[in-house]
């Protein structure tokens, strides 16, 4: 599918704002001490990856393909924060900190 120019311009503001929220995903995940930042940071990563689909659905014209992927993301991110929430608690329960840097006598 060839871009009209105004579909180029929309479409390289939707890269540099994936661009940008991807950035800012892995930067709250890479430097925050904290269990809980890091999975909003994954969170964020996963709604750029969210938005990188529709947008590829859109530029080739398979909308509901993406809207199909889309929502099997969200089933699949959801079960993910459960899960990863679940394990946090854990996690302050056993060693009242969520620091990732003081789980460091785990058993298992």
């Amino acid at each position: 599918m060839i871009l009209s120019p105004e579909n180029a311009q929309i479409f390289w503001y939707f890269i540099i704002f994936i661009i940008l929220v991807f950035i800012t995903g892995i930067y709250c995940i890479l430097v925050s001490f904290n269990l809980i930042r890091a999975l909003i940071g994954v969170e964020i990563l996963i709604k750029a990856a969210t938005v990188l689909i529709i947008l590829a659905g859109y530029l080739c014209g398979r909308t509901a393909l993406a809207q199909t992927i889309v929502i099997t993301l969200i089933v699949i991110e959801i079960v993910l924060m459960v899960i990863a929430g679940g394990v946090v608690l854990w996690a302050f329960r056993h060693n009242d900190s969520i620091d990732p840097r003081k789980l460091t006598e785990l058993k298992g």
